[in-house]
């Protein structure tokens, strides 16, 4: 089988920091990881990869040149391919010019190496912008079949039995090759790099795809393809802390009562 991980390099959200003058990031200085969830939809391919000898997994992304340093991460982790869709064309894309982007990418690597992927795997979000969508816009790009939020899977033959989340508990859906799914945390626990893997990463070329080595529409690209302006990026106030009422269930049902009272709330 042929399986493709689509990652996001992003700022570790546990150092990001607001100027309080222009509310943009401060992204000066700003260590970067692999999208957690992400990491989540590579352990499951390499999972995959495991199960069937002769399987490959490769990864791709889109962004600048030192997002390379993301894929070589997967590289260590026992991913065999590596793509960067890399293009100052790319620039100022949101989630809908960012998955036409990378879906049109997928189609040429797909063309070069003779036939389609037969998983796509994505994380379930990107935690610098929390939107959920790219993954689903791939495959309704690609024209292949999608599960979101997914928590298991097994393959068996041409069938992808998946289990995923929602609101009301959980669906098991059977859904054939090829298709997309995007990962959530619950699905696995991300492997950790060997020591052969991590030597291949060092020495492994990481294969760049630019706008001049697509079939793309560039009024579909970039900035002028995105239909979306991030206008204003800021912290959210900070709450008071709350009261906790003890004591008899009657008596705090009383001062509860009491406050919605005062506010004017009954």
């Amino acid at each position: 089988m042929e399986l493709l991980v689509c990652i996001k390099q992003v700022p570790d959200t546990s150092e990001i920091k607001l100027d309080p003058e222009t509310n943009t990031l401060i992204r000066t200085g700003l260590p970067s990881i692999v999208n957690p969830f992400d990491m989540n939809a590579l352990e499951a391919a390499l999972d995959v990869k495991d199960k069937y000898p002769g399987t490959r997994v490769s990864v791709i992304t889109m962004g600048p040149p030192q997002a390379t340093l993301a894929l070589k991460e997967c590289i260590s982790m026992g991913a065999d391919d590596a793509y960067l869709i890399t293009d100052r064309a790319f620039a100022g894309a949101d989630t809908l010019a960012t998955s036409y982007t990378i879906a049109c990418a997928i189609a040429k690597v797909q063309e070069d190496q003779g036939k389609p992927f037969d998983m796509i795997f994505c994380g379930k979000q990107a935690i610098d912008g929390d939107t959920a969508q790219v993954g689903p816009q791939i495959a309704e790009e690609l024209g292949i079949p999608q599960v979101t939020y997914v928590c298991d899977i097994e393959v068996n033959d041409n069938i992808v039995r998946t289990k995923r989340e929602h609101e009301e508990g959980f669906e098991v859906l059977d859904t054939e090759m090829p298709m997309l799914l995007t990962a959530v945390k619950a699905l696995n626990e991300p492997r950790y790099p060997t020591l052969h893997n991590s030597i291949r990463a060092t020495q492994y070329e990481v294969k760049t795809i630019t706008v001049k080595d697509m079939t793309t529409d560039p009024k579909r690209l970039g900035l002028q393809g995105s239909p979306t302006r991030v206008r204003k990026v800021y912290s959210p106030p900070m709450r008071s802390a709350g009261t906790m009422l003890t004591g008899a269930v009657s008596e705090s049902v009383a001062t509860v009562m009491d406050v919605l009272k005062q506010k004017e709330l009954i």
